[in-house]
């Protein structure tokens, strides 16, 4: 593949993988900001970053539809409404380094900086299937990316059922704006997939068409990744007839993260701040904090959240702690439901949501 003619990266993010470019900011500095910053939007790629001019750029529709249609993106901008939406993106592979710490896991090593909350612009899918005559049913809304090479396949594809395609309240977009600004080609530019609630391997970058369908996308990172596989199976050979028995993740589970730590000699405190993510089941409701591994919680403060599918921030001031030690973090739902203490171990180390931890 040739990756000689990418964008410039962003300077703040450690880089974990070169070729594809895989990187990912320091937790600490996301979560000084609300909205992230473009410059600490985590890059996930299969392939090279390609950049493409808005007026080479068009979107099929075609399948389990009426009316086959290929819309140019001024089409696309000004045949439907525009709406906005808050959404946290976010890697499935998310703290997978913690997940491979309790045995070797297959995938790009990822810390926890691999999410993204953001001001998404652009037009709402379902107003667009609509348009196109979507033929309801047991189906499936595939998304595809012919626009760049990939690891694992000769292009990029996922799908969402369409029962989530076509409900407003959803909110799933065809983007074309990022925090107001043109949505960059580093980050899926001209136009992306948002799926608020879903993980980001959902989300296709420069999306080029869609097809409704009686069946899943057939594409590699439908089928045979983004999946938790039993504990049990330890390689990509023992996957090899797995993979078909198993569902594709949708949404990743309810999850904390300590980002920062910083303790106080001169008053014996410890201020921690970080972030939370909600699981399927509902918002994050609070976030506790403890430093003795789960004996004691101390009720941390909600400092942002915004609507249903943000993410949450938060930090606390705790009195009386020794000089070093190891913080925890867990998130409660709004349904009551309490982020798990561990996590069962699966090969791709995908959906890790044990406790935060971080030493002081």
């Amino acid at each position: 593949m040739d990756y000689s003619s990418e964008p410039e990266h962003s300077e703040l993010l450690v880089v974990q993988a070169q070729e594809p470019f895989n990187a990912e900011p320091l937790s600490a500095a996301l979560v000084e900001f609300q909205l992230t910053p473009e410059e600490l939007v985590y890059c996930r790629n299969h392939g090279p970053v390609r950049q493409f001019s808005e007026d080479d750029c068009t979107l099929t529709i075609r399948g389990m539809v009426d009316n086959q249609v290929t819309f140019s993106m001024k089409d696309i901008r000004t045949m439907f409404p525009q709406t906005r939406v808050v959404a946290a993106l976010q890697c499935a592979g998310n703290r997978r380094n913690e997940m491979g710490a309790i045995k070797r896991v297959q995938g790009v090593g990822w810390d926890d900086g691999v999410i993204a909350n953001c001001s998404w612009g652009g037009v709402r899918l379902c107003d667009v299937l609509t348009y196109v005559g979507i033929q309801h049913g047991d189906a499936h809304v595939c998304f595809t990316s012919y626009a760049t090479l990939c690891q694992d396949d000769t292009y990029y594809g996922s799908s969402i059922p369409v029962e989530r395609a076509m409900k407003v309240e959803n909110d799933v977009l065809l983007a074309f704006e990022m925090n107001h600004e043109a949505l960059p080609a580093e980050h899926g530019g001209p136009l992306r997939l948002v799926v608020p609630g879903v993980l980001g391997a959902r989300w296709v970058k420069w999306l080029d068409t869609i097809i409704v369908s009686p069946d899943e996308s057939p594409n590699f990172y439908q089928q045979r990744d983004y999946k938790i596989l039993p504990p049990t199976i330890e390689t990509k050979a023992d996957a090899e007839d797995a993979w078909s028995k198993h569902p594709a993740i949708e949404s990743l589970p309810l999850n904390s993260v300590v980002a920062v730590a910083v303790y106080f000699p001169s008053s014996l405190s410890l201020f921690v701040k970080g972030y939370a993510i909600p699981g399927s089941s509902g918002n994050v409701a609070s976030v506790d904090v403890s430093i003795d591994e789960g004996e004691s919680w101390v009720p941390a403060k909600i400092t942002y959240q915004k609507g249903r599918w943000s993410w949450t921030l938060w930090e606390v001031q705790v009195a009386d702690v020794p000089q070093r030690g190891v913080v925890c973090s867990r998130a409660i739902d709004e349904h009551g439901r309490v982020q798990n203490k561990e996590c069962t171990w699966n090969m791709r180390g995908v959906a890790y949501n044990a406790w935060g931890r971080k030493s002081w």
